[in-house]
C-alpha cells in the first residue's frame, strides 16, 4: 500500500461524484509532468488524500489500478484539456471536520521530502496534481484526522456510533484510518528491521564511530532518509551508517555527516569545547564502502547544518 497527496481545487466536486481521479497525459508543450506521470504509479489498494484549497478534505481507497482512458464526459473542467488521460477509479469517504494543513504545518513540514513535495515552506500546496505521501507523513495525517473526526464526540454521539457502526460518513471512516495507519506503521517496521539486518555484518556489528557492539544500543542510521529514499533505496544497505544512539542522533539531526573518505565533518551548531561531551572529535573517520559515497553525499548536501 502506498499513500498520494491529490490537488484537486476546483475539480474535487466532480471528480468525487465520478469516483476517480483523473489526468491528462500530455501538456500543450507534448510533455507529461511528474505529477501526471505518477498516477501510473497508483495501484488497487492505495490510499490517497484529497487536498482542496488548503484543506484535506477527504481520504479515497484506489479500487484499481491506473489505466489509461478518455477523460469522463462528466468532468468539464477538463475541456481545455486533450481527451487521453490517466484514470484512477476510488472509494470516497469525506471527512467531517477537514483538516486545514497551515494549522498544523510545523508539525508536517519536518516530515516533508525534499522533492516532490505536495506543499511548500510556508504552508501552500504546490502546482501539479498528485504527489507522494510517504509513511511518516501519512501516519502524521492520520492522527490528526483522527482526533478531529473520531475522538471528539461527546458521550451521546459515541454511544450511538457503537450502535450504528459503518452506517454513517464517521464510522465509515474509523476502519480506513485504522486499516491505513496499522499498514504504514507495519510497512515501516518490517524495512527498518530488514535494513539493519543487512547493515550489521557491513559495520562488525559494531558502532561505526566509537565500536560499541550492545545490540540495544545500535541504530541502522539512513543517509537519505526514509521519506527521501525509493523503495530501493530504503533497503538498500550502503544507504546508511551503523551507529550507537548518540552518534545516530547526531547523524539524523544533521549535526555530523562524513565526505566520500568516510571523514566526520562536525556542524558549526556543535561548539568544539563541547566535542567530548558527544564523544566526538574532527579526526573522526568510518571505514565506508564506495557505495556509500553517493548517498554521503546526498546526507551533507541536504541534512547536514
Amino acid at each position: 500500500m502506498n499513500h498520494y497527496i491529490v490537488m484537486q481545487g476546483h475539480t474535487y466536486q466532480e471528480e468525487k461524484e465520478a469516483e476517480i481521479i483523473w489526468s491528462p497525459q500530455k501538456d500543450k508543450g507534448g510533455n507529461t509532468p511528474h505529477s501526471w506521470r505518477r498516477m501510473e504509479e497508483v495501484s488497487s489498494g492505495d490510499r490517497i488524500f484529497h487536498y482542496v484549497k488548503g484543506k484535506i478534505v477527504a481520504i479515497s481507497i484506489a479500487l484499481s489500478d491506473c489505466e489509461e482512458g478518455k477523460k469522463p464526459a462528466s468532468l468539464t473542467t477538463y475541456d481545455q484539456w486533450e481527451e487521453q488521460g490517466f484514470l484512477v477509479k476510488l472509494q470516497y469517504h469525506e471527512l467531517e471536520q477537514p483538516l486545514t494543513i497551515k494549522d498544523y504545518f510545523n508539525e508536517l513540514k519536518v516530515l516533508l521530502p525534499v522533492k516532490y513535495s505536495a506543499f511548500q515552506q510556508d504552508g501552500d500546496g504546490n502546482q501539479g496534481y498528485l504527489y507522494p505521501c510517504n509513511e511518516e507523513l501519512a501516519i502524521k495525517l492520520l492522527d490528526i484526522i483522527s482526533d478531529m473526526n473520531i475522538y471528539q464526540v461527546d458521550d451521546e454521539q459515541l454511544e450511538f456510533a457503537i450502535g450504528t457502526v459503518l452506517r454513517t460518513e464517521r464510522n465509515t471512516l474509523i476502519p480506513v484510518i485504522t486499516e491505513t495507519e496499522a499498514e504504514a506503521k507495519r510497512k515501516i517496521r518490517i524495512g527498518q528491521e530488514k535494513f539493519k539486518a543487512a547493515l550489521l555484518p557491513l559495520w562488525n556489528h559494531q558502532c561505526a564511530l566509537c565500536g560499541i557492539e550492545l545490540p540495544a544500543l545500535l541504530r541502522a542510521s539512513h543517509s537519505k532518509p526514509w521519506r527521501e529514499s525509493s523503495n530501493e533505496e530504503r533497503l538498500d544497505p550502503y544507504n546508511g551508517v551503523l551507529l550507537c544512539c548518540n552518534h545516530d542522533a547526531l547523524y539524523d539531526q544533521g549535526y555530523i555527516t562524513f565526505d566520500g573518505t568516510g571523514l566526520i565533518h562536525i556542524s558549526e551548531r556543535i561548539p568544539a569545547a563541547n566535542y567530548g561531551m558527544y564523544n566526538i572529535h574532527q579526526k573522526m573517520k568510518v571505514l565506508r564502502y564506495e557505495e556509500n559515497k553517493q548517498y554521503f553525499r546526498w546526507h551533507r548536501k541536504n541534512i547536514f547544518r
